[in-house]
């Protein structure tokens, strides 16, 4: 629903130029990967521990408008049409053209390396994420095969060396303008025990306007207790996790860490992952536990309009 992605990372840097009290844990972080390549540098918003950052003062706010009382919700399991698919690819892999149909004029132009046959993301959004090994992100929104290549509604390319945004209004295959793939929960992390950087979750109704690594908003109101597009939710520390085990503990401890990006409407929070036929659903069911009064909102960074 949209208008308008084991190396010690010895990282000295503040997270970004978006909010000083963000900071990379230097002597615990794990540099994620993709595809070969880092995640994006260390002093990326996706890659801030925000365990000790502080509140934002629409905090209560802001999760009293997505629901006290609603509960985590895994949107992804072993079902082959949940969750949101992505491809890697080599560096030489061949690119192909790409048509905008909506979006053209916020979008990065092609070609791109997306083969024909990278799977499109069941539902409506029909996003195609692929990680290439020459370090980027190619992600598009509304994709359709089209003769020798895609015809899409938008589409961003993310150089993954680099913490460039994307220009101040401008959308991407996602609302926020956010990057999808950094926000999933992928097996390869689950099956060694960890997610070092933040998530992506939905919410069904955003403010307009976004707090960045956010570019884009797509709210319905511009009462402030509603969240905007790029608010950072996080898991209480006081929440226990003893209930907890397998690959819900792991998200769980990544959100107390890192947390999750409001990346686009849908419903109340739902996190996103990857499309596997190995998910556990039952031990995925565990985050159903987790109540909307769990979490609370850091202070990121002003809201732009």
């Amino acid at each position: 629903m949209k208008r308008a992605l084991a190396v010690v990372a010895l990282a000295t840097a503040c997270a970004s130029s978006t909010s000083a009290s963000l900071h990379v844990d230097a002597t615990a972080a794990v540099t994620p990967t993709i595809a070969g390549c880092a995640l994006f540098p260390a002093t990326n918003p996706w890659r801030a521990d925000v365990s000790h950052a502080p509140l934002s003062r629409y905090s209560a706010a802001w999760v009293r408008s997505v629901g006290l009382t609603g509960h985590l919700h895994p949107d992804f399991g072993s079902d082959p049409s949940y969750g949101i698919p992505y491809r890697t690819v080599p560096a030489d892999q061949p690119k192909v053209p790409i048509r905008f149909t909506a979006y053209g004029d916020e979008s990065d132009p092609g070609p791109y390396p997306v083969p024909l046959t990278a799977r499109v993301e069941a539902g409506g959004d029909r996003h195609v994420l692929v990680a290439s090994h020459n370090c980027h992100l190619y992600e598009l929104y509304g994709a359709v095969r089209s003769g020798r290549g895609w015809a899409a509604a938008s589409g961003a390319v993310f150089d993954l060396r680099s913490n460039r945004l994307r220009p101040d209004g401008w959308t991407s295959a996602d609302a926020a303008g956010l990057p999808i793939l950094p926000g999933l929960v992928r097996p390869d992390e689950i099956k060694v025990g960890r997610i070092d950087h933040a998530l992506r979750f939905t919410v069904a109704r955003t403010q307009r306007g976004y707090i960045h690594p956010a570019t884009h908003q797509a709210g319905s109101t511009t009462s402030s207790s509603v969240p905007p597009m790029g608010a950072r939710f996080r898991l209480k520390a006081s929440y226990s996790l003893a209930r907890y085990s397998g690959a819900a503990l792991t998200i769980l401890r990544c959100l107390k860490k890192y947390g999750m990006f409001v990346a686009d409407n849908g419903s109340n929070w739902f996190v996103s992952g990857a499309t596997w036929s190995g998910w556990n659903d039952t031990n995925l069911d565990q985050l159903k536990r987790v109540p909307g009064s769990a979490f609370e909102v850091v202070a990121t960074g002003s809201v732009r309009h």
